[in-house]
């Protein structure tokens, strides 16, 4: 493992800042931050074995995903249990609110990864990873035309289901 931290440190580093940049609101974590969590959980798995680069990023970036959206939860926990009174003078400056949006979009993909996990890893490789059709055509052992196909597919899926009526109140 000590041989692998600065083989992929960096890249890693590219993986939590386009997490972090996508955010809306303020999330606390910073980059190295959330670098340092996923590693942490990624050291104290069994071991995966990985059967190659766009898998090891994936499932780094799946980690960082996880995190950010245990984060907002925490959040949003803390801001419903601040319910009860208080004068408004002991109120102090909430700092940055919960991301809803990431939590909706957590939800949304998690409901299309039950229906069709192959399109919900798709999204997760495009927008999480970067990885282009064509690389993730490779990971996942599919013809291009289809991973970019699904890809259109599950990208015009998210879109609808975002801006449902389901989610808006996450706006």
């Amino acid at each position: 493992m000590n041989v692998l931290i600065p083989l992929v440190y960096d890249e890693l580093k590219k993986l939590a800042r386009s997490h972090l940049r996508r955010e809306l609101n303020a999330i606390t974590l910073q980059t190295t931050a959330l670098v340092h969590e996923a590693f942490l959980k990624l050291a104290g798995s069994q071991q995966p074995l990985y059967e190659n680069r766009a898998h090891f990023y994936g499932i780094a970036s799946r980690l960082m995903r996880q995190i950010l959206v245990d984060t907002a939860r925490a959040k949003a926990a803390e801001k419903r249990a601040a319910a009860r009174e208080v004068a408004l003078a002991d109120v102090p400056d909430g700092g940055p609110r919960p991301d809803r949006t990431l939590l909706a979009l957590d939800d949304a993909l998690n409901w299309l990864e039950k229906t069709d996990p192959q399109k919900a890893r798709l999204i997760e490789m495009r927008y999480f990873v970067g990885m282009t059709a064509e690389e993730s055509s490779t990971a996942l052992s599919i013809p291009v035309h289809v991973a970019r196909r699904d890809l259109r597919l599950a990208q015009a899926w998210l879109r609808r289901e975002m801006a449902s009526d389901r989610y808006s109140a996450a706006r």
